[in-house]
């Protein structure tokens, strides 16, 4: 009687190896050069007062329904702005200010959606969360965990079809990765080769609960592994690492290798919305990450250590962002409100 033979193949021991190696590799980090730290610099601070600015709007009555910040994950987004190419798409969920500064949408028609006014990016009928410009290739501002990330893998399917080279970026958090629908879009995605970077912006907390009592297994980078689908976990907090990954998330795809996932490892410093007092968490560890972590406080400090920048220079930029998210603020307050027949505008029958 044959046995079967007890020696694991050298192939196995070999993709064993790659696969150890791979995992315990140090991640790359993308190299700035003195005019790449001040665009991050600027476009986090942006994101950074803009929603401040937008809270303290929100404190006073002013924007009305949900409301959720994006503070303290700027540059899981600039990251990706600076990687991408014009074309390239960007699709996310109800957190979705800070994405759509990135794709370089105005501040004051992004606020004025805030406040419900005509000069809105979606007329002043969508809010906080839904929110949309096909001309900067922004999908939304979703308020359905997990929609976007089918909607996403639809225009990666949209882009391979009409091989024009870009690549969808679907946003979701560690919250919604354990959607159904996430897992049905990666099947679909591998399947077909789609090019669709799927980004798990893991701020630990899906809305007042830690990742490790929602989630059986936490390393998210690893969901796509029964589809074969690579992903790799990302410091999320350093704008230069979510760059570096980026750009290589974006060229698999682009390559024709099918989707790619990328974990950024980030926190949010508020609550999941405006409404969450965030008493799920200690203020100490808040502020350790402000102290430690802040993605802004570590290119700021970049800039300063090199001599690239001085304290005036990034006072003056602070002062020039501030000036910017001010009359945004101003136009958002005094834009008219949309005329009440725009009610019954824009509806697919």
């Amino acid at each position: 009687m044959a046995t079967a033979s007890k020696t694991t193949p050298a192939r196995s021991k070999s993709a064993s190896r790659t696969r150890s190696s791979a995992k315990k590799a140090k991640p790359a980090i993308a190299e700035f050069d003195k005019d790449e730290e001040l665009h991050a610099y600027r476009e986090m601070l942006l994101i950074r007062r803009f929603e401040e600015k937008a809270g303290q709007l929100y404190g006073m009555g002013l924007i009305g329904g949900f409301c959720h910040l994006y503070i303290g994950q700027e540059a899981v987004v600039v990251g990706m702005q600076m990687a991408k190419k014009d074309g390239d798409q960007m699709i996310t969920g109800y957190r979705d200010h800070g994405h759509m500064l990135a794709m370089d949408l105005e501040p004051s028609a992004v606020m004025a959606e805030l406040t419900g006014r005509r000069g809105g990016l979606s007329k002043g009928k969508g809010g906080s969360m839904h929110m949309f410009s096909k001309e900067k290739h922004f999908y939304g501002g979703h308020g359905i965990v997990g929609a976007q990330v089918s909607l996403g893998t639809g225009l990666g399917f949209a882009n391979k079809y009409r091989e024009n080279g870009n690549v969808s970026m679907a946003f979701f958090g560690d919250g919604a990765s354990n959607q159904g629908q996430v897992y049905e879009s990666f099947n679909m995605a591998e399947l077909w080769k789609l090019p669709v970077v799927y980004v798990i912006e893991n701020n630990k907390y899906g809305m007042g609960t830690s990742i490790s009592r929602a989630s059986a297994t936490t390393d998210l980078s690893q969901r796509g592994a029964s589809f074969g689908i690579p992903g790799e976990q990302v410091d999320g907090m350093d704008v230069r690492a979510v760059k570096a990954a980026s750009e290589k998330a974006l060229a698999w795809c682009r390559n024709g290798k099918g989707p790619y996932i990328l974990e950024m490892i980030t926190y949010r410093y508020r609550g999941h919305s405006m409404s969450d007092p965030a008493k799920y968490r200690s203020k100490d560890e808040v502020q350790k990450m402000r102290t430690e972590h802040d993605p802004i406080e570590q290119v700021r400090s970049r800039l300063i250590e090199k001599g690239s920048a001085s304290e005036d220079d990034l006072k003056a930029i602070d002062k020039d962002v501030r000036a910017r998210v001010a009359e945004a603020a101003e136009f958002a307050q005094n834009d008219p409100e949309p005329d009440a027949s725009e009610l019954y505008t824009d509806i697919l029958l």
